[in-house]
């Protein structure tokens, strides 16, 4: 059985050689990735009790990125220390991710694959699933994946879209159709999850709710930011039991 949705795989990889730039078909990841790795870092110093003034405060902690794209999120969190895996379905996004890292001199272990055929000696630290989720064909096979691949104790993080009328209205007819932000066709809105759905089938591979926070963007500033609505956009984090 795999978790790989074949389409969604074609459709990104048509999309590879843009992963790094700022202002092309993956410019809503790049205005959303300081909040991404802000919210990141403070929860694993917290979770793990890391003191915030050192250097490179991830350095003791493993992390795995599913769906890592170009490395949007794996280079900022190499930076801070982590022990960081990336992997991707898609050929062409671990490419680029990989020639991207080797012109920043970072070292990061990118793989093509899907989490069902990680060949992994020791459990990871931290899973990451941002933007991810609702491009997988097998949602339930997908967490069951995931939780065979972290350790007890660790911290999941998942990063979606809300299923609701407003969803639909913000993140699919205005980010693709009015805002031209995102390729028409980048979501499909029946493989959108509500928080309480995804709670649902994590609780069933071991995982317990941590919390739940919304993403909402400031036009008028240009820039995401954590919030407790969780309307459109949200990050559910668990702790695996």
């Amino acid at each position: 059985m795999s978790t790989i949705d074949k389409i969604e795989v074609e459709k990104f990889s048509k999309l590879a050689q843009d992963w790094w730039n700022p202002n092309g078909k993956f410019k809503p990841l790049h205005l959303f990735n300081p909040v991404r790795i802000k919210f990141i870092k403070e929860k694993l110093l917290s979770h793990f009790k890391v003191n915030k003034d050192d250097r490179n405060p991830l350095k003791n902690i493993s992390i795995l990125d599913i769906g890592c794209g170009g490395g949007l999120l794996c280079e900022p969190l190499k930076r801070l220390g982590a022990s960081i895996t990336g992997i991707d379905a898609s050929e062409k996004n671990i490419k680029v991710a990989k020639l991207h890292a080797k012109e920043m001199g970072l070292n990061i272990n990118y793989i093509q694959c899907s989490p069902e055929n990680l060949k992994i000696k020791k459990k990871y630290d931290v899973i990451l699933n941002m933007e991810v989720i609702e491009h997988v064909s097998d949602v339930e096979l997908f967490i069951k994946n995931c939780s065979h691949l972290l350790k007890k104790g660790g911290v999941m993080f998942v990063a979606t879209i809300n299923k609701n009328l407003k969803s639909y209205l913000t993140a699919i007819i205005g980010a693709e159709y009015i805002l031209k932000w995102l390729p028409i066709g980048t979501h499909d809105w029946n493989k959108f999850l509500t928080p309480t759905e995804l709670e649902k089938i994590a609780s069933k591979q071991n995982f317990v709710i941590d919390e739940v926070k919304g993403v909402k963007f400031n036009f008028f500033l240009k820039k995401w930011y954590i919030s407790n609505d969780c309307s459109v956009n949200y990050v559910s984090t668990f702790i695996k039991d």
